[in-house]
């Protein structure tokens, strides 16, 4: 445009007050949206661009879609992200490794024991420590992110089924999964972003009575699965809003990269629990749920199936809890950091046998706790991958290391985000309700999308 003139907000051209002929004026203006709009009004054509979101209730967070109409369907859609990024990642770069625990624990906030683990894992791969970490540390760590599965596929179910206009399927997730999250706020202090799964096992063992509390719960979860099956399984209003809606078969779901209960619901049987396994995965006895629907239907289902499946797992876990006392860190104490910490009178918080140790005692424990906890552990030169299944599929970290106290680079590779290159497959063709119902099934946290 003109050196002497520009456009208002609303496109009016303005004279240029006060400069200069010979300089040139630059306006950035957004891309996307404006040259949709244009492309559109060149066709001469009825269609419609909508922007759903990224402030809206349908969306799961800060999601942004781009919908082109024509009437009620969709012909184009099209996922803006970015609306939530934290620069988690980056940030990890500036603190210890053990502190890294603190940040990626609030990607996913709705999967955090994932988050951790998988983080954990790869720094365990890089200093060679994976098979040096205590069994009750590994029993610990599964039991908390099978609870952790139930917890998230709840959200999922709950959240769903409220933008469906299921309010009861709201009310009756959220409240099975304060029963978890109860359990998680007994044993970490928090009921989400835990920080709880440290590099070389877990932060403190699980409180007197915690094995105990998990067993009162399981029967009371699984009378809320069967409500939500009653309501949700045989639903004539449900199956005619899910089943064929969000359609992905297996070969789209492959050359997408999906997996989760996205993937198992086209019918292939693929979890690293079976597949690659971690944390002793191997000994515990559970199936691998699949549907061959393809749909947000099958997804639904097969969420639930997992749930009862986990509920297997757990009740393996609180009977190991029961018979194999032991540590629950890494025996190395030029990693084992925080030292022990037990629940007193005042809650939670460093053992006073220790406090007793490092200021009173022995200058070298003091010496040793100040540098371990001030510049943490070093790690040797190299990179590692480490992957676990969380309730949204693969969820990887890839860490590298200059020998240093503190990551080089941390960078994971998040379900939701490779999940939702499938918004595009599933929403074109439908209506724009099919559109919730897609985003829905694929349960998407966009804290874990941005990063």
């Amino acid at each position: 445009m003109s050196t002497t003139a520009q456009q208002d907000a609303f496109g009016a051209t303005t004279p240029d007050a006060g400069v200069d002929e010979s300089t040139p004026v630059l306006n950035a203006v957004g891309g996307d949206w404006d040259d949709l709009v244009d492309e559109a009004a060149a066709l001469h054509e009825e269609r419609i661009v909508v922007n759903m979101g990224p402030q809206h209730p349908s969306t799961h967070g800060v999601l942004r879609l781009i919908l082109e109409l024509d009437g009620e369907t969709v012909t184009e859609a099209r996922a803006g992200i970015g609306y939530l990024h934290t620069g988690i990642e980056k940030n990890m770069e500036f603190r210890t490794w053990t502190q890294g625990v603190t940040f990626c624990t609030r990607m996913d906030y709705l999967m955090p024991t994932f988050n951790e683990t998988a983080y954990c894992l790869a720094i365990e791969k890089a200093l060679g420590i994976t098979d040096q970490i205590p069994a009750r540390a590994s029993v610990i760590r599964v039991m908390m992110m099978e609870l952790n599965r139930m917890g998230s596929h709840l959200v999922a179910l709950a959240t769903g089924g409220m933008e469906m206009g299921a309010t009861t399927v709201m009310t009756i997730g959220f409240r099975e999964r304060e029963r978890i999250l109860q359990v998680f706020e007994a044993v970490t202090g928090l009921r989400m972003n835990n920080a709880y799964v440290r590099p070389g096992g877990v932060a403190q063992d699980v409180p007197e009575g915690t094995t105990d509390q998990v067993r009162e719960i399981i029967p009371e979860l699984r009378r809320g699965l069967g409500e939500l099956e009653a309501l949700l399984n045989e639903n004539p209003i449900l199956k005619g809003r899910t089943v064929d809606v969000g359609y992905l078969d297996l070969t789209g779901c492959m050359a997408l990269g999906i997996t989760g209960p996205i993937l198992r619901a086209a019918g292939l049987p693929y979890d690293l629990r079976k597949a690659e396994p971690y944390c002793g995965y191997e000994t515990y006895e559970f199936d691998i749920p699949t549907r061959d629907s393809c749909d947000a239907y099958g997804r639904l289902r097969v969420r639930i199936d997992e749930m009862h499946q986990s509920l297997r797992i757990v009740e393996q876990c609180i009977e190991r809890l029961d018979a194999e006392p032991g540590p629950v860190m890494v025996a190395d104490k030029k990693i084992a950091w925080p030292a022990q910490l037990s629940v007193g009178s005042d809650g939670q918080g460093n053992s006073l046998d220790h406090i007793r140790e490092i200021m009173g005692e022995s200058m070298e424990s003091l010496i040793h706790h100040f540098k371990l906890v001030t510049e943490g552990f070093r790690v040797p030169p190299g990179q590692t991958y480490a992957a676990v299944e969380s309730p949204k599929g693969e969820l990887g970290a890839h860490i590298v290391s200059d020998g240093a106290t503190r990551p080089y680079r941390a960078h994971f590779r998040d379900p939701s985000f490779n999940n939702l290159q499938a918004v595009a497959v599933m929403a074109e063709g439908g209506s724009v309700a099919d559109v919730i119902v897609a985003v829905a099934s694929i349960d998407p946290v966009m804290g874990g999308v941005d990063r």
